[in-house]
């Protein structure tokens, strides 16, 4: 035991930890331990001067066809039905095409919008409104072409479950400006992705870190409200008899993670009050519902993207939206304007109402996918005509992604495919070079953010990554 006027400094852990008041706040744990934990469990401070403090990720499952949104040729299509050129088939390796592919030319036309002059397909008319926002980048390759390899590449860095995702990194790096809610909050329409909640887990950093989850019916988080007849001041009782015991164990094994178990504990009840009132978009005047389109008590893209808004007006550090249904193999002209259309008007929205709310600036609004689709057809074609129920395959080798807001250069083009959107021919960018980036957006270098695991350091961007700075404004 400890007196009032012992020093903190001469008190050993295990007495800091049986001599703490039951209760504890996360904020107050977090400060106690700051200076006693391994170096892998401090978050680091920003080593660049940041252009952006929140990030808006928008991931859409199946990868939609970049050559049908971002990407024009007009040379794909004057050659649309034609085989593939042989030097390009022979060694190729797709994910379903077996056959020499006919080459297939997009029938959208893409409009010049904005004083940039920026071209986007004609599917995406309400994007358009915010084309001088937009830095596209025309040049992404990246290494797996099948979905959930690609997935986990995408969102970590690396093809194989286990490593933490770049929204983990960044909370990690960066911490949350909430007390009250998660610094990564997830939010998905459809099916959950084939790489599943390792697209938002935290690998081997602390769970603390991980993203969470949340509906948009029943609880927002599973397990958030009181059953029927426990009062706040029961779960109180109850919280603080729990980390009580925890905080016993925590200073006997000193696991990092019992330390989180800690937090979240509190974090959930803080949530008790704070997620409610966040999520219920009714009292958001009309105008805004008609400006995103969104339909209040039902699961939609619109109301995630007017969520997303309003998390980050609330501090939190990284939103991140999956949206299900890009994948398409077949019947690519049928599907690809309804799924244009679901997400073409929240996400112009989105872009104008956290640029009058002056959010704009510190938020990072990403488009992005797993990978790009083929140039070529998949399916069957008649004497070179293609058939009404064309496909794309998987493309890794040159597809696109945008960003607006958070210091990125708008109204810009960064990197080129060729003229048949094939390979890439200028300003080549890596999924790594992408993270790094990203990050260094945020006031943190990629070769500085790392975690000892195994022995080892390790990053997001591990052995790779180069800052893209012509895309910086």
């Amino acid at each position: 035991m400890f007196s009032n006027h012992q020093p903190m400094t001469n008190i050993t852990r295990r007495e800091l930890f049986q001599n703490v008041s039951t209760g504890i706040g996360a904020a107050a744990l977090g400060s106690l331990l700051a200076g006693d934990l391994p170096a892998g469990l401090k978050s680091v401070p920003t080593q660049v001067p940041p252009k952006a403090k929140n990030v808006i990720f928008l991931h859409f499952v199946g990868a939609p066809s970049h050559l049908d949104l971002f990407d024009p040729k007009p040379e794909l299509a004057r050659l649309s039905g034609q085989l593939m050129p042989d030097d390009l088939w022979e060694g190729l390796r797709l994910a379903f095409i077996r056959e020499q592919p006919h080459l297939l030319g997009s029938p959208y036309k893409f409009i010049k919008h904005g004083e940039s002059g920026l071209e986007l397909s004609e599917l995406l008319p309400h994007l358009g409104t915010v084309a001088d926002e937009l830095c596209v980048v025309r040049s992404l390759h990246t290494e797996h072409f099948n979905h959930a390899p690609a997935q986990l590449f995408f969102q970590t860095g690396f093809g194989r479950f286990g490593r933490p995702s770049f929204g983990s990194w960044v909370n990690y790096g960066l911490g949350s400006e909430n007390q009250n809610l998660p610094g990564f909050v997830v939010l998905i329409t459809g099916n959950v992705a084939g790489a599943g909640n390792s697209l938002w887990g935290s690998g081997f950093l602390p769970s603390k870190y991980q993203g969470v989850e949340f509906r948009t019916s029943g609880d927002p988080v599973l397990f958030l409200s009181n059953p029927d007849g426990m009062q706040m001041n029961d779960r109180r009782r109850i919280i603080d008899g729990i980390n009580h015991l925890n905080q016993i164990q925590l200073a006997d094994v000193g696991d990092p993670e019992i330390a989180t178990r800690i937090s979240q504990y509190e974090m959930a009840y803080r949530m008790q009050s704070a997620v409610p009132e966040l999520m219920d978009i009714n009292a958001e005047p009309k105008h805004i519902h008609e400006m995103y389109g969104t339909e209040p008590g039902k699961a939609s893209f619109a109301n995630n993207c007017l969520l997303a808004r309003r998390l980050v007006e609330r501090g939190v550090r990284f939103v991140q939206l999956f949206d299900q249904g890009w994948d398409h193999h077949s019947g690519v002209f049928k599907s690809l304007p309804n799924k244009a259309k679901q997400v073409d008007q929240p996400i112009a929205a989105l872009i104008k109402d956290l640029k009058t709310r002056g959010l704009l600036e510190d938020t990072l609004v990403v488009w992005g996918a797993e990978f790009g689709r083929t140039p070529m057809l998949q399916g069957k074609s008649n004497s070179g005509k293609v058939n009404n129920n064309a496909g794309r395959d998987h493309h890794k080798d040159a597809f696109s992604v945008w960003m607006a807001g958070g210091g990125v250069k708008g109204g810009h083009v960064y990197g080129k495919s060729d003229d048949i959107g094939f390979t890439v021919v200028e300003d080549p960018m890596h999924v790594n070079d992408f993270h790094a980036t990203l990050l260094h957006l945020l006031g943190m270098d990629h070769e500085q953010l790392t975690f000892k695991f195994q022995g080892r350091n390790f990053r997001l961007t591990d052995v790779g990554g180069h800052v893209a700075h012509d895309i910086i404004a």
